[in-house]
């Protein structure tokens, strides 16, 4: 297999472990409201699931990701699941799954990116089409269960996204293309989620 087939293959897998995380986040966060199976279920899909398809939607790409990969459908169901047989347990894994967490969005973002540039669209449009698959699942998530999206209050979330995929278009500037530009970009996401949290950084409120 060549090294940039393989690579995508490594991001691609990763992209079913932030859905399962992503879809785990959003069981949590319904049950958590008392509701019911099909509320539960409901949520976890969008929370996996709805950045990326809002993505999609205006970029005008039909169908949608999910519609003709049917492995996303079976990660929700895992993270569902997860979520509701072993929640006790994933109480405890709130670090593991942080990291999990971050991992995932920073792949959604360049992912999301790299879809939006296919479709021929600004890099400013493409930096925002990133951020919107990483992050607006969990804003419908909030929404939906009718709390004011944290990314919105005071999580150093979102500017992230767009720190990583400002990054990523440094890096075309100055020739460095492929796989490389996709781990550097992505490693710079990671990094500052962590060191955000770490150092308890915030966006200033008014």
């Amino acid at each position: 297999m060549p090294f940039f087939a393989a690579k995508m293959e490594i991001l691609y897998y990763i992209d079913l472990l932030g859905t399962v995380v992503f879809a785990i986040s959003g069981a949590l966060t319904a049950s958590a409201k008392k509701l019911d199976f099909f509320g539960i279920s409901a949520v976890a899909f969008i929370t996996a699931l709805g950045g990326g398809t809002l993505r999609d939607v205006l970029l005008g790409s039909t169908p949608v990701g999910w519609i003709s990969q049917v492995d996303y459908l079976l990660m929700i169901v895992l993270g569902i699941s997860v979520a509701l047989l072993f929640r006790k347990y994933v109480q405890k894994l709130r670090r593991t799954f942080f990291l999990f967490d971050t991992i995932g969005i920073a792949v959604f973002t360049v992912l999301g990116l790299q879809k939006a540039l296919s479709a021929g669209v600004s890099p400013v449009i493409c930096i925002m089409m990133g951020m919107i698959s990483a992050v607006f699942g969990g804003v419908i998530r909030d929404v939906v269960c009718n709390e004011i999206p944290l990314i919105f209050r005071k999580e150093f979330y979102a500017v992230t996204c767009i720190l990583g995929g400002c990054l990523y278009f440094i890096l075309l500037k100055l020739g460095i293309v492929g796989e490389l530009n996709v781990i550097i970009s992505c490693a710079s996401i990671v990094v500052i989620r962590i060191l955000a949290v770490r150092y308890k950084w915030r966006m200033p409120s008014f």
